[in-house]
């Protein structure tokens, strides 16, 4: 007989991964922005390696991620906040308290590439290559910051199996078998997804662990498409619009947490999905019809810094 309260094979002391990396007296950094910086730390170094090849110099790059990195994590909020308003009204306060959560990739997009273009006015800088230096980039930080979502068991999809009447419809064991016997996922994450969530004492999907890994294969595919000779020199962005934003539009329907767009009933992130999916596809016909872009390939060899 299946246990109905706890699988088979986990240790009744079991409990979730820390999501504390350490502390120093009052200061504790949390598992949630080590990944977040290991993320900024691997697009930092890809950038400064390609950025060298097309001209930009380092001092720019890093000049560029001290002034647009602070202002992509405030558009996280601010686009997390408006979506959830309900939730801060009467108590602006909650606003700034980030300990709670509340943070929203999509924000961070928008803001960072309207202060990118900026800073590439001001710094006379072609938009283009910057781009491409943002693209790969933004798939680093997403895929390590999904791991973040996994230390504090958030961003997490339904029980596994479904749920009927208020009833999962798998027992934990065969919710458990089919993440760690189907799926074939490593124990540590499936163990990692028991917990006591919207629908009780469940196995999650670990929607963090499918995006992390669709944008690892889109950052794979980018990095074989840089090199390729058909590739323009501003694709690299439409690349990243199309590859992330379908991916987040499906995955998008599995997650417990989505925000709406009022009471429509409409997930923000899908909507915005559609809308980066079509600006992907313009950038592509832009590239080539309207505003005709040299071969990436070329740009590289013209531009690269001795």
């Amino acid at each position: 007989m299946l246990n109905i309260l706890t699988p088979a094979h986990l240790d009744p002391t079991h409990s979730p991964l820390s999501n504390e990396l350490f502390s120093i007296g009052p200061i504790t950094v949390y598992m949630y922005s080590f990944m977040i910086l290991l993320g900024v730390l691997g697009a930092l170094l890809m950038g400064l390696k390609e950025g060298e090849k097309l001209g930009i110099k380092k001092d720019y790059i890093i000049d560029g991620l001290i002034i647009i990195l602070p202002l992509a994590i405030i558009g996280t909020r601010i686009y997390y906040v408006i979506f959830e308003w309900d939730r801060y009204r009467g108590d602006w306060l909650r606003i700034f308290n980030l300990t709670e959560g509340g943070l929203a990739i999509h924000g961070g997009f928008i803001v960072a590439v309207i202060a990118a273009y900026i800073y590439t006015r001001v710094r006379k800088l072609d938009i283009y290559k910057v781009l491409d230096l943002i693209a790969p980039g933004f798939l680093i930080g997403q895929i390590l910051g999904r791991w973040g979502n996994f230390f504090n068991q958030e961003a997490h999809g339904g029980v596994i199996g479904g749920m009927a009447n208020g009833s999962a419809n798998l027992s934990l064991d065969e919710q458990y078998e089919f993440l760690s016997g189907t799926l074939r996922i490593p124990d540590f994450i499936v163990n990692n997804m028991y917990f006591s969530g919207d629908f009780g004492m469940n196995y999650y999907h670990p929607t963090f662990l499918y995006e992390s890994l669709w944008n690892l294969l889109g950052l794979t595919v980018i990095l074989v498409l840089r090199r390729m000779p058909f590739v323009r020199s501003g694709d690299l962005i439409g690349v990243y619009l199309v590859w992330y934003s379908v991916g987040r539009f499906f995955i998008e329907f599995m997650r417990t947490d989505a925000l709406f767009i009022g009471d429509t009933g409409l997930r923000t992130a899908q909507f915005i999905s559609i809308i980066m999916i079509l600006a992907g596809v313009f950038v592509f016909i832009a590239n080539r019809k309207f505003f005709p872009r040299k071969r990436y390939v070329d740009v590289l060899q013209e531009d690269s810094v001795e």
